[in-house]
């Protein structure tokens, strides 16, 4: 699914166009974000891609949903 990453004020954030959804981020399993595993605050798990550590912020990337916190 496409999931835009961006930074705001209170952290990273998650937006889901196609569900029209944004929720902050509340767990990153690599400290450089890419290549691992985030959480959504609404208990949705996205492994994310593995992209440069320099990456600039917001991107649109295709994640893949492994858990929707059920």
């Amino acid at each position: 699914m496409k999931v835009m990453i961006r930074r705001t004020a209170t952290g990273l954030s998650a937006y889901v166009p196609k569900k029209d959804l944004e929720e902050p981020i509340t767990e990153i399993e690599n400290a450089d974000l890419w290549g691992g595993t985030v959480m959504l605050r609404n208990g949705w798990r996205l492994m994310l891609p593995d992209l440069p550590r320099d990456t600039r912020l917001p991107i649109t990337v295709e994640a893949m949903k492994i858990s929707d916190g059920a």
